[in-house]
């Protein structure tokens, strides 16, 4: 037994050393920020286990409510699918008013969920602010205006602002979450994520095809940074945080070197996610003030020649019967937009075998939308 053991330790010590030497010594702080707290995958709850930059609030403002708040019954139908799918919230604001929300799972109005990929919505937000601004010219601007590392690079050299928003970067990056080796593991974890992004070599040529790649996030972070010469955090304050009055401030999870993981991970709460929703919803304008070009707002929600299903990092579906956009964050977390029924839902969850359609889109949200509107309408009538 003594034996079995010796040489157990042996080839387990052996591996370690495998790993580390092999570059995938973040492997190591993956299993220790997870074993202790529970879950040992990504999770909605993560806000406590990395390092943050605080999103400050200003004159906070509660959603004000409407007169049937909280009196619709969900149906069979939404129920079962939100218990299967681990649901931690759902929120549904109609005509800019709290219509209903719900909490699970110990989680309630003041709790911090993660957004994952529904940051990389928000980062094209920002963009559209520092347009605005002039701290970026367009979207058309080259990347390597401000990483001038690409500017000798053959392919490097045509990217644009656009092309990461819109996924056409042409990154050699495969996107996978399935297993601790993968790149998008090794970003959830990694210590310097400007080193892992910056090094990523291209594969062809940006603007030819979509390829949803994380990475292309962690390079418009990276960019918008150096355009407004601050923290993302610091900006998502300044440009949304506070003129939205949101009702709580919100935390960025950040590398050791203070950079945000800017394809994901803005831990904030349901309600003030819906009001993301709704700033999109009001075409960038918010109690009079245009916060975001009217223009670039509709670019945003405008897909592609290349997925009709894309915008600007913000996801469409215009093939169903009520016509919706979303930002979509793993493990399932939405912000549905519905223009037609001015309605906003906001739902997070913890499940990661969401079944999709042909065009990668969770068909979750068309449930979602339907069962909500019916609802909506059905306690109008």
């Amino acid at each position: 037994m003594k034996k079995k053991l010796v040489a157990f330790f042996a080839t387990a010590g052996a591996a370690a050393v495998v790993i580390y030497l092999s570059g995938y010594h973040y492997i190591f702080k993956a299993i220790a920020k997870n074993i202790a707290p529970g879950p040992i995958t990504p999770s909605s709850d993560d806000e406590e286990k990395f390092p943050s930059h605080l999103v400050s609030n200003a004159a906070s403002k509660a959603w004000r409510k409407h007169p049937q708040y909280n009196s619709s019954i969900l149906t069979e139908t939404l129920t079962k699918e939100l218990k299967k799918t681990r649901a931690s919230s759902l929120l549904v604001i109609k005509d800019n008013e709290l219509f209903f929300e719900q909490y699970w799972k110990d989680h309630h109005p003041p709790s911090l969920m993660n957004s994952f990929s529904m940051a990389k919505g928000i980062l094209s937000l920002l963009v559209g602010c520092a347009i605005k601004d002039g701290s970026i010219v367009s979207e058309n601007q080259l990347v390597s205006d401000l990483i001038p590392e690409y500017r000798n690079d053959p392919y490097g050299k045509h990217l644009t602002i656009r092309h990461l928003m819109t996924m056409q970067a042409g990154y050699d990056w495969k996107e996978e979450y399935n297993h601790p080796f993968a790149e998008n593991s090794k970003q959830y974890f990694v210590e310097d994520l400007e080193e892992q992004a910056l090094n990523v070599a291209f594969k062809e040529m940006p603007g030819q095809k979509y390829e949803y790649q994380s990475v292309a996030a962690q390079v418009l972070g990276i960019v918008l940074k150096r355009a407004v010469g601050k923290p993302l955090s610091d900006y998502l304050s300044q440009k949304l945080w506070k003129p939205l009055q949101m009702e709580y401030a919100a935390k960025w999870s950040v590398d050791n070197k203070g950079m945000e993981k800017a394809f994901c991970c803005i831990h904030a709460t349901s309600r003030d996610f819906a009001k993301i929703g709704q700033l999109i919803l009001q075409e960038g304008k918010w109690q009079g003030q245009q916060i975001i070009g009217k223009d670039f707002c509709a670019k945003m929600l405008t897909p592609t020649e290349e997925n009709d299903a894309f915008g600007f990092t913000i996801w469409a579906d215009d093939d169903s019967p009520v016509k919706c956009r979303f930002f979509y964050g793993f493990l399932g977390q939405f912000i549905i937009v519905i223009p037609g029924k001015n309605l906003i839902i906001v739902k997070t969850g913890f499940y990661n075998r969401l079944d999709v359609d042909e065009k990668k889109r969770p068909l979750q949200v068309n449930i979602l939308v339907k069962e909500i509107s019916a609802l909506v309408a059905g306690r109008e009538l």
